[in-house]
């Protein structure tokens, strides 16, 4: 790290929509040639800042300093022409577009006569070639593995003369082999004299590769510390302002098969996928994004029937109704919790009762509101559901870590209701987008339902909770499953190349 002035300087940067204030005086240095982490809880002000810095929001009061000149605020172009780039977590990429069309985008204006195709092409191979980025600027985007398209983000940038590089959880949807092409090439970044800000929610990876670390808690900055010095347990402690325990498997033995899938094949996104899902036993599906997962887990919910093969529950063949399979003790736990998980603008007591409505808190059509009510109180205390409003509070208004406990509690605590404990639980992305506190509490959930004698399908993207969590792991790839292993026989490099859809 160089200690010479540095290239960006953030002062007194505040930030309120309405009555929250999201970003409270911030301030903040870049050095050249530095590695600069930001790490916060989810609504900490990371995006935020961010945005502020990018030119996407302007900031209530604070200035902003880029080489020592003030930067425009509310001007994505001057930061652009700062020297500011940014790789989004969810790439901003044409996928009906070449490589060299979408690297080009936005730099010729409309009324020149000809384009300079020809040196941008020159430019761009150049630039790939001396970072370690090669992919052919011909190729369509969307033909390209997810670890390319980053590659045609992060080029993006180089070739419009970036000097500060902005990274929001860069290897959210890498394999590990990709992850590590990545870090390659960041240290040939940093050597060429950039400087990156470098966001993500995995703790190894920001101690690995930064050289300070940024914490942010409720909008405040409270902490920045040289990385060498700083330890996974102490920058859980800052970002939530407490100790986060981790989660504790209680002893127990694999039962009898309660779900299995035998060739169950979904046109376009599922083949011949088989599947045996044991009692008191966690099976995680790892895999990149985009491979199947989603179709697994609505045929697993009743959602969607196979176009062919079978499913059983319980040695049972269930309708696709998702009604039956909660009858059957299905717990589902969907990927997106805003817009399948909970209804918005329906109060948490409501949510609550969604899945037992008609079997626990109705009589005639009538929904028995005083029951409801008891069973939401009960379910918002024991899974620690934080709302202003108490039950009466919208769902929307709720916290992601808190929509997720209020899903947890509601089909997990089916015992307070009058309801057997659920047999199947199907989780799908349970901790995505979550602090790392609210982390600690839905794993140690999970575990406590298997030593309880539940199956538990988890189907994650992040591998670090696979292996914390799994007992054995299947990698699904282009539709496709590998048979289900012990966690103890899959390695980071096996894993990878079985994602990639190599052989495991």
């Amino acid at each position: 790290m160089d200690t010479r002035a540095p290239v960006l300087r953030l002062s007194g940067i505040t930030k309120r929509f309405g009555p929250l204030v999201a970003n409270d005086d911030i301030s903040l240095d870049l050095g050249p040639g530095e590695v600069l982490a930001l790490l916060g809880e989810n609504g900490a002000g990371k995006s935020t800042l961010v945005s502020i810095l990018f030119g996407h929001y302007m900031p209530d009061a604070g200035t902003i300093e880029a080489f020592g000149v003030p930067l425009p605020p509310g001007d994505p172009a001057a930061s652009l022409a700062a020297g500011i780039g940014m790789v989004h977590q969810h790439f901003a990429l044409a996928d009906n577009l070449s490589v060299l069309d979408n690297v080009m985008l936005g730099t010729e204006s409309l009324w020149r006569m000809s384009s300079r195709r020809a040196a941008a092409r020159a430019r761009l191979v150049a630039t790939g070639e001396r970072f370690g980025l090669t992919v052919n600027p011909d190729a369509r985007v969307g033909t390209l593995s997810v670890g390319e398209r980053q590659r045609v983000e992060i080029l993006k940038a180089l070739t419009r003369d970036a000097r500060v590089l902005i990274l929001d959880e860069p290897t959210a949807v890498l394999t590990p082999q990709e992850s590590e092409s990545l870090f390659a090439t960041l240290e040939l970044l940093v050597a060429e004299g950039l400087s990156l800000i470098f966001i993500s929610h995995k703790l190894p990876e920001v101690l690995r590769v930064s050289d300070r670390i940024a914490v942010l808690r409720a909008g405040r900055l409270v902490a920045t510390l040289d990385a060498g010095g700083a330890d996974r347990a102490s920058l859980a402690h800052l970002m939530v302002g407490r100790d986060v325990p981790p989660p504790v498997a209680k002893p127990h033995a694999a039962g009898d098969v309660v779900c299995e899938a035998d060739g169950v094949t979904v046109e376009g996104a599922l083949r011949d996928v088989s599947l045996a899902l044991r009692a008191g036993e966690i099976t995680a599906i790892a895999g990149v994004s985009g491979n199947g997962q989603q179709a697994l887990a609505e045929v697993l919910f009743g959602l969607r029937a196979p176009d062919a093969g079978r499913v059983h529950v319980a040695g049972r063949a269930l309708a696709a109704r998702p009604r039956a399979w909660i009858a059957a003790g299905v717990a589902r736990i969907p990927e997106d919790r805003h817009a399948v998980g909970l209804v918005g603008n329906l109060p948490l007591w409501e949510n609550a009762i969604a899945e037992h409505y008609g079997t626990r808190f109705a009589r005639r059509g009538l929904v028995r509101r005083r029951a409801a009510r008891r069973f939401a109180r009960e379910v918002v205390a024991r899974f620690d559901v934080r709302a202003g409003a108490g039950i009466d509070t919208p769902a929307s208004a709720l916290s992601g870590g808190n929509m997720q406990k209020l899903i947890l509690g509601r089909v997990l605590a089916g015992d307070l209701a009058g309801a057997a404990p659920p047999g199947l639980i199907v989780a799908n992305q349970p901790t995505w987008g979550l602090d790392i506190g609210a982390v600690a509490f839905v794993h140690q959930q999970l575990l406590d339902a298997c030593a309880r004698g539940a199956a538990v399908l988890l189907i994650s993207d992040d591998l670090d909770e696979i292996f914390e969590l799994a007992d054995r792991i299947a990698v699904i790839h282009a539709g496709r499953l590998t048979p289900a292993r012990p966690t103890a026989e899959w390695d980071m490099a096996a894993i990878g190349l079985a994602m990639a859809g190599a052989s495991a």
